[in-house]
């Protein structure tokens, strides 16, 4: 057995490396790692991830250095899955694996450039970041000789493609992949992978809490009217009476975090211990995740949300940011899509004629493997005569 595997005593219903039911290309194993932590490797050596540096999370990139982007974002949200993958006795590697791997689809701009799109691919299937994420790992990265993608594990790319639960009307390339590597996309992914999904949850609401309060977007105080983190806020200041704001910040929302990473081990405790499981495909076909927060967080983990959306993401400064971002990405699909010659060679060759629905998908996967700042230069290039093409 690979050295990898003896280090972590996992739970029956853990996914087990050894157990893995392998990639779409058959791959000569051999080296000291297990089967997830060559998926992880592997994601952190992709340009995918690279891409992630400059991907905005809230604030473009040239807003400001402090602030998160899709890179720190994923591996913020690693390590609160490896944190709860571990007590509750799960596959770390694996969790770890798809919480690096979750957002690597994202388009430049965040969401925003998510909708914009979405918008302008509408009548072609539309666009959405996970199914993205599934095609950068299976086709858009070449770094093999032997095949297109990362060739990533089974349990790994059911996991990205269903994290967020069963797939009931699943995008058209989950549906292409899907015909030649099924991944039972009516059932539930593993335990691994719910782990990674819920503690994205955790780490966008609180990071972005952090983000904005240190943009100056609102007060900590403010946010204190919300019962978890009034609590949090409280403990904090009678732990360090006097201390600096900006310390304050960061002690409150650590722990806010550690709450809620308390209360999911606890309620996935209660819903294991419920269910009953032997193995990880009784937790693919249970009827419900097994991994939430209980009642009163999910509570109040949503009105974090909805506190952020009314003072956050529908500020005026954040909205003139969205605003035209969107037009970017609008701008550069419509010019591309009608002219598809002046695409990169190695997208103009599979690109078609203009307007077509092949020179639609070429064009979203060029924009959406963009970061900010390329995505603004090549604006620029393609709108203004005075910068060279």
């Amino acid at each position: 057995m690979p050295q990898g595997d003896r280090v972590q005593d996992r739970a029956p219903w853990a996914v087990r490396p050894e157990a893995s039911r392998g990639r779409l290309h058959p791959e000569p194993g051999g080296d000291a790692r297990s089967p997830f932590q060559r998926d992880r490797d592997r994601i952190i050596h992709s340009s995918a991830f690279r891409r992630l540096q400059y991907k905005t999370q809230v604030f473009v990139f040239h807003e400001g250095d402090h602030f998160r982007t899709r890179l720190t974002h994923s591996i913020e949200v690693a390590q609160i899955a490896r944190s709860i993958a571990r007590r509750l006795a799960l596959d770390e590697d694996l969790a770890e694996a798809l919480a690096l791997a979750h957002d690597l689809g994202h388009p430049p701009f965040g969401h925003a450039g998510e909708e914009a799109l979405d918008s302008q691919m509408r009548p072609h299937g539309g666009f959405d970041h996970n199914a993205q994420s599934l095609k950068a790992v299976t086709r858009l990265e070449t770094r093999y000789g032997g095949f297109d993608g990362l060739n990533l594990t089974w349990e790994t790319l059911e996991g990205l493609a269903k994290h967020n639960g069963p797939l009931r009307r699943p995008s058209a390339y989950i549906i292409e992949y899907d015909a030649q590597h099924p991944l039972e996309l009516t059932s539930h992914a593993s335990a691994e992978a719910q782990v990674a999904a819920l503690s994205d949850d955790i780490a966008y609401n609180n990071h972005d809490l952090d983000d904005g309060v240190r943009a100056g977007l609102f007060g900590l105080e403010l946010a204190a009217a919300l019962p978890l983190i009034g609590e949090a806020f409280q403990a904090a200041r009678d732990a360090f009476p006097g201390v600096a704001p900006e310390r304050l910040v960061s002690e409150t929302v650590r722990r806010v975090i550690n709450a809620m990473v308390q209360d999911v081990v606890a309620e996935a405790e209660r819903r294991i211990d419920r269910l009953g499981p032997r193995s990880a495909d009784d937790i693919r076909a249970a009827g419900a995740p097994v991994i939430a927060f209980p009642t009163p967080m999910a509570e109040a983990n949503l009105a974090i949300r909805e506190f952020l959306f009314q003072r956050m993401y529908r500020h005026w400064r954040v909205n003139r940011t969205i605003q035209k971002s969107k037009r970017v990405t609008q701008v550069l699909f419509q010019l591309f899509h009608g002219g598809p010659q002046m695409l990169p060679r190695q997208w103009r060759d599979r690109a078609g004629n203009p307007g077509s629905a092949a020179a639609a998908g070429v064009v979203c996967d060029y924009i959406a493997g963009m970061t900010d700042r390329y995505a603004l230069e090549e604006h620029r290039r393609m709108t203004d005569p005075n910068v060279p093409g």
